[in-house]
């Protein structure tokens, strides 16, 4: 693992394997949408090629997990892993926005996510979908992705569906806000001097 906190290259890089998984994982906050995932679950893939475009980041998984068990123990140690790499690259956040709250419709379905990237891991989540399945993704694991996203991030991040009718619309539509947000909240602010904390760190 190495992090190069710099504007030009804040990276993050984990290996993680376990019994149930294997997963090696790259991310840099300051990419061009670049995407190379290779997983078992092939909606997050899609969901992950969503938030890493509309991000403008680079991400690259290798995934291979147990699911003949079922998606969860992959879906849950993706998020992990790209919570870490995440808290890698931003190293002492000195100079980002910090803050972000983003709304992204997708046809009838509108989500919003709030970020903040304040060393206080939290998640809250109000989602109400009217399939309990995507083709065959739980869309219980959506809750499983982000809260170990945030948990391993160290950032509280709020997720909001506020309506829609086609379940796959409204699991996009927060994956495209996420990325949009955190684009946002990992900005470099050029008025913020160190970090924006009246603590003095993050």
């Amino acid at each position: 693992m190495g992090n190069e906190n710099n504007e030009a290259g804040r990276t993050g890089s984990v290996s993680r394997k376990t019994n149930e998984t294997d997963i090696q994982l790259s991310f840099a906050v300051d990419g061009t949408g670049q995407a190379e995932i290779e997983t078992d679950v092939p909606f997050l893939n899609h969901m992950l090629d969503l938030f890493t475009k509309h991000g403008h980041f680079d991400l690259s998984v290798q995934a291979r997990g147990d699911v003949d068990i079922d998606d969860h123990h992959t879906v849950e140690d993706i998020g992990i892993c790209l919570g870490q790499a995440l808290l890698e690259a931003l190293g002492d956040k000195k100079g980002i926005k910090r803050y972000a709250s983003v709304f992204v419709p997708m046809d009838e379905a509108l989500a919003q996510v709030i970020i903040d990237l304040s060393n206080r891991p939290h998640f809250e989540y109000r989602a109400e979908y009217p399939s309990q399945q995507v083709g065959s993704f739980s869309t219980e694991l959506v809750h499983e992705f982000l809260w170990k996203f945030a948990l391993e991030a160290r950032m509280t991040l709020h997720v909001i569906v506020h309506y829609g009718q086609n379940t796959h619309h409204m699991i996009e539509a927060v994956f495209k806000a996420l990325g949009r947000a955190l684009d946002e909240a990992t900005s470099i602010d050029p008025r913020v001097t160190g970090v924006p904390s009246t603590k003095g760190v993050l």
